[in-house]
């Protein structure tokens, strides 16, 4: 889900997961501001089978979506009225010049683009491969939404899997977490300016590091990244360990360190998100099929609670509209 404020209202987008491409779509939602209740809008064709990620760039004109079990990518133009059209771009990851597959041969059998995150300045998308470990940057064309050539940037630990990234406010910075050895990366963020399919690069800044408790030596799948509004400090979660994480950010390298390990309150916390305010962390635990609220302090970035658990089935995604 993502939303987005399109003229004087709030739109929210979900990616829906069919069975094939036919029946996949990306729907559209007005958000009653007053009540938060949901008006449907329409429906368009995700591009692919299996989306599982969607984003919107900040000015409200283009749209992209991650499709997981499709191996692909589409973008989208937003309608003056909050609407998506039908697909104007769509990449299929499965070009021999995306690279291999990882060595996970259960969960990287195929190339698989888990997230879709536009970059701050609205000018690139980065798409997180976890099938073949690597994070593609794409310039957007402003007019139309398409994309340009692709830059890869591959994971120097293959398996790691990654699945989402964050950019620090400065610009400089981002962070990416890495589903499948549960670790996080620092990466320099540098892009050119030319008019012609600029290009982004981003340069690991140094050795990831772990989201596990090195006493944990059981299954584990990172899932989500946040960093604070204050871009201090970054929260992670494990599924497996049913943790969140919480790191403070060097302010003059950009690099984690670890701060607290706090039990998620629930069983596998795939989703999490912080308020506005980076008072509260609201975690969804998918297979105890509860919300867990966490308060946050703000000075030192840690956790405490759960101070109130809500139950909810199966929830995936949490998002403050």
């Amino acid at each position: 889900m993502a939303s987005s404020e399109v003229g004087s209202r709030t739109i929210l987008y979900a990616a829906n997961e069919g069975q094939d491409e036919h029946s996949s779509g990306i729907s559209a939602f007005a958000v009653d501001t007053a009540s938060g209740a949901l008006k449907p809008l329409g429906k368009v064709s995700a591009g692919g089978a299996g989306p599982c990620y969607v984003s919107v760039t900040g000015d409200a004109t283009a749209a992209f979506c991650a499709d997981y079990a499709g191996s692909a990518i589409a973008s989208f133009k937003v309608n003056p009225d909050g609407t998506l059209t039908e697909p104007v771009d769509r990449i299929s990851f499965k070009q021999p010049q995306f690279g291999h597959h990882g060595p996970n041969a259960a969960r990287q059998d195929a190339p698989h683009p888990h997230s879709a995150t536009v970059s701050p300045d609205n000018r690139f998308v980065v798409v997180n491969d976890l099938g073949n470990d690597n994070i593609v940057t794409f310039y957007i064309h402003p007019d139309t939404a398409q994309l340009g050539p692709p830059q890869i940037n591959e994971c120097r630990v293959k398996g790691c899997g990654p699945r989402h990234v964050v950019f620090h406010s400065n610009g400089r910075w981002v962070y990416g977490i890495n589903e499948l050895n549960s670790t996080i990366q620092h990466y320099l963020w540098n892009t050119t300016h030319r008019t012609a399919d600029p290009e982004a690069l981003l340069t690991e800044a140094e050795p990831a590091v772990s989201t596990l408790d090195p006493s944990y030596h059981g299954v584990n799948t990172a899932a989500e990244l946040a960093i604070s509004p204050d871009c201090n400090y970054l929260v992670a979660s494990n599924r497996g360990e049913n943790s969140l994480v919480v790191f403070h950010i060097d302010p003059v390298t950009g690099a984690p360190a670890f701060v607290q390990r706090i039990s998620c309150g629930g069983k596998t916390p795939r989703m999490f998100t912080l308020d506005q305010t980076g008072r509260w962390v609201l975690c969804g635990n998918q297979d105890s099929s509860t919300i867990t609220i966490f308060a946050r302090d703000e000075s030192t970035g840690q956790l405490s609670g759960p101070v109130q658990t809500v139950p909810l089935a199966m929830p995936q995604m949490v998002l403050f509209a």
